[in-house]
This record gives structure tokens, sequence and C-alpha cells, in this order.
């Protein structure tokens, strides 16, 4: 049997590692090596746990190594990480003894020049564009003269200063001031928190909402600029509420919250002339607008005066149109006695036709007729109603004496009892209806009476007939024969009414007078 146990051989003096030992060992080999590097590589894999550090992987074509970002150091990147980019990470290398590997902890990080930058730069911008976040149906109009005017800058630089001064230059505003970093690790957050920050404040509370924002910045290197490129930052400047400003850099920079803002500015004075009017400019063209509204209304007043007077010297004179009417004012009340007289007269000649109408002896002759007719039919409803009493009590007294066995006697009783009232009101009842025909008949002929012309002879009046024929004009009175005058109390004949002729005078049968000879 072999021996198994691995015993140093004599005079063999390799000592002896622990795994711990080893990789201890090669920890402090390579730490000590390569304390502080730079590596130059392809992102690939990019891993964020919850713990907030990244892990990563550096790669070229041949050759791929771990990299690590503690949560410290990567909160203070000015350029995260991202698949695909090409950086210069710098950091030192270390092992891990758990899984037998090395990886280098990077310090920083940064793309491996301009083209890489803009390549990471193109790429966010077309993945912002796809969401909608630079539609140009999102942006707001920015207020005419807003009341405040919150400015996201850095306060101690040049910008606030011009910013200030411009809009002092154009039209005093009251400015809120939002302090923030506007390069470097601190940029993008302190940006999108004051963004934030200006529309969670409340309007007219004791620190007013501002109505428009600018974000504002001097020139600088892509670098510098890169803190307005981040992503939170153009998500918070898309969500603002309040009409936002980007002044950004010069003219020529260009950065991804320009094309989030409402409105880009090329510089950050032109972002204070793009906030406000200049107030002289204002006031000059109000004055204008006043002068022209002036005129306009002096001339509209001289032209509409010069339209009245024309139309006046057109028209004729007051005096001249009442003249007319005057005069036929005039002819019309002479007018009127003669027609009001004539009128009178002709309802007069007009009510004595109806009344002579009227014949007194023909409804005279129709009321006794009618009397007669009243008399005869009593007579004969008495007669009838007699009759039917009779007939009723022989038909109720054959009925009785053929029912009397089936109908006791004091219903039958009680039936004669109710004839002979209901005989007893017949009598009444016809009576009560003669009696009202008979002043019907009484009432009809005082009508008679009232509408005759009897009554109308009453009050004055006279009818002239000839020959039994009424004359009711003067025309047919001279050509009828002798008249005949009705007056209240009777007819006089106009041969009776005139007077007998005296007999004419001559000089021989004048008066003796006495001879004074």
């Amino acid at each position: 049997m072999s021996d198994l146990i691995d015993d140093p051989d004599p005079g063999e003096n390799a000592p002896e590692f622990s795994v711990s030992d080893l990789s201890g060992a090669i920890k402090r080999l390579i730490e000590g090596e390569f304390s502080h590097v730079r590596v130059k590589g392809e992102i690939g894999r990019v891993s964020r746990p919850k713990s907030g550090h990244i892990y990563l992987d550096l790669k070229d074509d041949r050759a791929v190594i771990n990299g690590i970002i503690w949560k410290g150091v990567a909160g203070r990147l000015p350029v995260q990480p991202e698949e695909g980019m090409e950086v210069v990470a710098t950091g030192r290398l270390t092992t891990f003894p758990g899984q037998s590997r090395y990886q280098i902890v990077i310090e920083d990080i940064k793309p491996a020049g301009a083209g890489a930058l803009m390549a990471m730069l193109e790429k966010r911008k077309t993945a912002l564009a796809s969401e909608g976040l630079f539609d140009a149906d999102r942006k707001r109009p920015l207020p005419y003269l807003p009341e405040i005017i919150g400015v996201v800058t850095s306060p101690s630089g040049a910008v606030i200063r011009d910013i200030l001064h411009r809009l002092r230059d154009r039209f005093p505003r009251k400015v809120l001031i939002w302090p923030v970093a506007v390069q470097g690790e601190r940029c993008a957050g302190e940006v999108t928190r004051a963004i934030e920050g200006f529309n969670a404040m409340t309007p007219g509370g004791s620190l007013p909402r501002p109505d428009l924002i600018i974000v504002a910045r001097g020139g600088g290197s892509i670098e510098d600029l890169w803190g307005f490129n981040e992503e939170s930052v153009v998500r918070a400047a898309a969500a603002s509420e309040i009409p936002l400003i980007s002044a950004v850099g010069h003219e020529t920079d260009t950065t991804l919250i320009d094309f989030a803002s409402d409105k880009r500015a090329p510089t950050p004075t032109a972002a204070a002339e793009l906030a406000v009017p200049v107030r002289l400019e204002l006031l000059a063209w109000l004055d204008g607008q006043e002068g022209r509204l002036i005129q306009a209304l002096s001339g509209g007043v001289a032209q509409r005066g010069q339209r009245l007077r024309d139309l006046s010297r057109a028209l004729p004179r007051i005096e001249v149109l009442l003249d007319s009417p005057r005069q036929r004012l005039d002819v019309w009340g002479d007018r009127l006695p003669a027609a009001l007289i004539r009128g009178v007269q002709m309802r007069r000649v007009a009510l004595s036709e109806a009344g002579g109408a009227l014949r007194l002896g023909v409804l005279r002759r129709m009321i006794e007729g009618d009397k007669r007719r009243l008399a005869a039919a009593s007579e004969r409803m008495g007669g009838a109603l007699q009759r039917r009493t009779r007939d009723d009590r022989r038909r109720l007294d054959t009925i009785a004496a053929r029912f009397a066995a089936r109908v006791p006697s004091d219903s039958i009783a009680a039936k004669r009892a109710e004839l002979d009232r209901v005989s007893q009101r017949l009598p009444v009842a016809g009576q009560r209806q003669i009696d009202g025909w008979r002043t019907r008949i009484a009432a009809l002929d005082r009508l008679r009476e009232t509408l005759g012309y009897k009554a109308t002879l009453e009050r004055g009046y006279a009818v002239i007939r000839s020959a039994g024929d009424l004359i009711t004009t003067r025309k047919a009175a001279k050509k009828a024969g002798p008249l005949e005058i009705e007056f209240a109390d009777g007819r006089l004949a106009l041969d009776e009414a005139a007077p007998k002729a005296k007999p004419k005078q001559t000089k021989s049968q004048a008066p003796d007078q006495g001879n004074l000879f």
C-alpha cells in the first residue's frame, strides 16, 4: 500500500500556503503594483442593485475586466455609465477572494473623448424624444408680462447679474433666485430639485409661486454643460406646469433641456428679453394707440357732424311741415259741428223710421192672439190634466182591485195619497207656467211701448205724413200733397194750422182820418 500523505523530501524548503494566505498574498501584490491605473474600454453589462453600488464590465476585443463603483462615488459622477459607452476609468486593481477574480474599483469614469459623449447624447435624445418629451404640443406659451420670475442659476456668477440688469432696463419684475451648482456632480440633482420646487409652491402664498422660470448658465465645454443633458433635468423641465425658458451656454451650445423647455434663449440676456417686454416701448405704443383712438373718435364725430349738417340742409323747416296739418285741422274743425248735427239728425230719422215700422195695431193684435192661444191652451191643459188624473185613478183602482190579494192595503193607500198629492200639484204647476207666460207677454208689451214711436213723440218729436206715407226729407215734403203732423196728443193737418189770410187793405179801406180842413 502506497503512502498517500505528502511528506516533505529531505532537504526541500518550499513553504506551504493556505488558500486564504495565497489569496491575500496575491491581493497585496496586485494592489501594491496597480494602486492607481487608468483603463480605456467599452462598458458591457451594467448592474445597479438596491444597495446603490454599480457593477459593470470593461472590455475590448480580447479581454474583459470586472469593475465596481461604490455608492458614494456613483452619486458624484458627472456622467453615469451606460452600456456601449467607451470610457476611461480611473481606479485601483484588487481581487475578490470569494470568487478568485480580480476587478477594478473605479473612482472616476469619463467618456473617451467628445465623440463618445456625443454618441451617448444622441442616444439619450432619441430615447427621450420617443417618449414625446420634446413634442411641440406639450410646450406652453410664455406669459406676456409675468408678475414673478423664478431664476435657476448660480448666485455668484455673471449670469444672474446680466439677467437682473436686463430685467431692470426693460421692465422691472420681482425675481426669485434658486441657487444651484451649474456644473459638476451636483448640477443635475440641484437643477431638478429647483424646477420641482418652484412648481410645488402655492400661488399667493407667503413665498409666491413664479409665473415664469428661467434656467440659465454661461458658456462652457460639453463636459461643463453635461448636467443639463441628464435625464432627470429633462424630465423635470418637460413636467413643469410653469412655462420654462432654457438659457444654457451660448448661442451655439445645445443641451437636452433646450428641447424639453417651452422656449430656448441663445443667451441668459436673451432669456430676460424674452421674459418681459420693453416698458418704454410699451408706453410709447400705448401713447400711439391713444393718439390713434382720439384721432379716430374726433374724425368720426366730425364726419357724422358734417353728414348731419348736410342732411339738415335737405330737410324742410318745421313750420313748413306743420302748415298743411294745421290747415287740415282747421277745415276739419269747421266741418265737425255740421257733421255732428247731420249725424244726429240721420240717426233720429232712422230711429223714427224704425219706430214707425212698428205698428201699434199689429202688435196689439199679436198680443191678443197670444192671449187667446194662451187661454185656450190653459183650458185644454186643465181639462187634459183632469182627464189624465181621472184615467190614472181608474187604472189605479183597477190595479188595486186586481192585486188586492197580493199587495198590502197600506201600500195602496200610500200610492193613492201620493197620487192625490201629484194631482194637487199639477194645477198649481200649470197655473205657475201660465203666469210666467203672462209675465213674459207683459214685458214684451212694455218693450214694444218703449221701442215704439209713441214714446219718441212724448219727448217732443213729431211724425209727418202725406196720404198715409211717412215724410222724412224736405224734398219729399215739397213734392207731397197735403201734410199731416202727428204729435203726442193727436194729429194736425197743415190746412188747419195755417192762419187765415188777412184781407189786404186798400187806400179806400184805410181807417178813417180826420180832415184837417
